[in-house]
């Protein structure tokens, strides 16, 4: 029978050891490198928002000094309001800020958000052809102009993608006796799409349209469209800002959204929301706690 010499055995021994730690070195490594990947994927702040604000130029103004004060990096999901709820519920996010008040409450009371705070305000305007085929031109009534429209008939044309802007439009139609569902296609046209897209149908189509004023002042191809009615306080439009709630969804970044939402709502938030301008015109007015 054959014998192996006691070194042997213990230098098999030694190299099943080293063996071993290597392969706990390895997994270790591995593990690192997760954690590492996984800690890299989750610094990014993720913010669903709306196509008004990021069509402002806002963020491009917001972001630098945010990163500034704190290091964190922003993206920004520019969607319509009613997709950006959707993709905050389905956890793509870590912070929801658009303009539509009651559905951001709702969002709260689900429990997908963590307290929603006023942001800041701006307002809507209805824009139009220079020649106002309708004739609602400095009507101060917002209602009295859209029933205008409808009888001239003239053409309106809708986001109808279920936005902020959208559900702003579509409550000032319910006061109307006038159903512009049963237009839809002929006078009153939908787009489904972003504020630019829709305004550039307005604009093609010699028609009318609600838009939130920061956009129209940012969008380059007006032609010879002009704001028609503004200052009707049915026109106010209030942005607000929500945390994502991570008991609900625990692959949020929560740790850098409270940072951002306190940034948005302290002096400094506020005051750099305030010091936005674009050809002289302020287009947001902060107003956190008020």
């Amino acid at each position: 029978m054959a014998h192996t010499p006691p070194r042997t055995r213990l230098g098999n021994s030694r190299m099943k050891i080293n063996h071993a730690r290597h392969i706990a070195l390895v997994l270790a490594f591995v593990a690192g490198a997760i954690a590492t990947f996984a800690h890299s994927m989750n610094s990014r702040l993720i913010v669903q928002s709306t196509t008004s604000t990021d069509n402002s130029g806002l963020y491009l103004h917001l972001l630098p000094l945010f990163k500034e004060a704190t290091g964190i990096d922003v993206q920004v999901v520019a969607v319509g309001t009613g997709q950006a709820i959707r993709n905050a519920r389905n956890g793509d996010g870590d912070v929801l800020l658009v303009h539509a008040k009651s559905a951001e409450q709702a969002f709260v009371a689900s429990g997908h958000g963590v307290e929603r705070f006023d942001l800041m305000y701006n307002d809507f305007v209805i824009v139009g052809p220079a020649d106002d085929p309708a004739g609602i031109a400095a009507l101060p009534d917002a209602i009295a102009s859209l029933e205008k429209i409808a009888r001239a008939p003239a053409v309106f044309v809708s986001r109808g993608d279920d936005s902020g802007t959208h559900k702003a439009e579509r409550a000032l139609w319910e006061q109307i006796d006038i159903d512009v569902d049963a237009a839809s296609g002929d006078w009153y046209r939908e787009t489904g799409s972003g504020m630019g897209a829709t305004i550039n149908v307005a604009v093609g189509s010699n028609g009318y349209t609600l838009t939130d004023r920061a956009t129209w002042i940012a969008f380059g191809n007006k032609a010879q469209h002009r704001i028609l009615v503004e200052g009707d306080p049915q026109l106010f439009n209030q942005y607000g800002v929500t945390r994502v709630n991570e008991q609900r969804h625990p692959k949020v970044n929560s740790a850098d959204a409270v940072i951002f939402v306190d940034w948005l709502l302290s002096e400094e938030g506020q005051q750099a929301i305030a010091d936005y301008r674009l050809d002289g015109q302020q287009l947001f007015f902060p107003n956190a706690g008020r």
